[in-house]
């Protein structure tokens, strides 16, 4: 049997690759890679002339059936990706399950990853965090998956953009996340690299200062704000409703009304539940 190294490459600055896993594409009989053209700029730099094929999410499927013939006849191929670590959006996983399944060893040759490039200086704590790739493209469908991770439990958020929907991508999520605490990272490594730190709405207006924001790719981290987490789990509806009746001298039916109009802590349902539970005690 063969064997398939996964191997990172540079995602903006050449001195970046490994030398371990320059020796693995040297003694690779084939290299996978999702553009040729791409790929070949970096063996050309690194002078290394072995076959480059290509291995990108339109072929991965069929490809892998080849690949896998050859790795049980004992050859030793490397998959790369453009830039950064493979398997992590973008193409590999396929070929990797094929050579689970098939009992051929598969390793990692670790290095660059924007991912972990750019929360290393986001100057967050990082004790957890969620990666959500690149977002829904149409505002409609990108706004409730937005939604979706905002209500989700780990409190940073990273996403992938390109450059011509950066802008459209940071409003929505000024809008609705609440505009929170945001880091844009923008052609990490390379000579020209960005950084923007700051609420939303203050990250925009400095990006759309550089004349040049459309170049280049983005990394978007996004701390969630905790203050309504933090007040949803303090205050219960049977509280707010108890203070509305005070203030408003109104009746409890009145008081769902106002509550939910008032305060999005809670659904107008269950300020209804939580009037079942007072008159329960009254």
């Amino acid at each position: 049997m063969g064997t398939l190294y996964i191997v990172a490459t540079p995602i903006g600055n050449m001195g970046d690759i490994s030398k371990r896993a320059v020796e693995v594409l040297e003694q690779s009989s084939l290299i996978l890679c999702e553009d040729t053209r791409n790929s070949g700029i970096l063996l050309n730099i690194l002078n290394i002339k072995n076959k480059l094929v290509s291995y990108h999410k339109f072929n991965e499927e069929r490809r892998s059936e080849e690949i896998i013939d050859l790795l049980k006849k004992g050859d030793k191929i490397a998959l790369i990706t453009d830039a950064g670590t493979p398997c992590i959006s973008d193409p590999g996983s396929v070929i990797v399950k094929e050579c689970i399944k098939n009992n051929i060893d598969v390793f990692s040759i670790p290095g660059p990853s924007a991912i972990i490039t750019a929360l290393s200086v986001s100057g967050l704590t990082i004790s957890n965090f969620s990666f959500y790739g690149f977002l829904e493209r149409k505002s409609s469908s990108q706004k409730e998956h937005l939604k979706m991770i905002n209500e989700g439990d780990t409190e940073i958020a990273v996403f992938y953009e390109s450059p011509k929907r950066i802008i459209d991508t940071l409003e929505n999520i000024k809008e609705v996340m609440n505009n929170p605490y945001t880091i844009v990272l923008n052609d990490l490594t390379k000579l020209h690299e960005k950084k923007y730190y700051g609420n939303t709405d203050e990250v925009i207006l400095e990006l759309q200062s550089n004349k040049n924001y459309e170049l280049g790719e983005y990394v978007i981290i996004v701390s969630k704000n905790k203050k309504e987490k933090a007040a949803h789990e303090d205050i219960s509806p049977e509280a707010i409703l108890i203070d509305t009746l005070v203030k408003e001298k109104c009746t409890l039916k009145d008081a769902i009304k106002i509550a939910s109009l008032n305060n999005k802590l809670y659904s107008k349902n269950e300020y209804y539940d939580a009037s079942i539970n007072l008159k329960k005690l009254f």
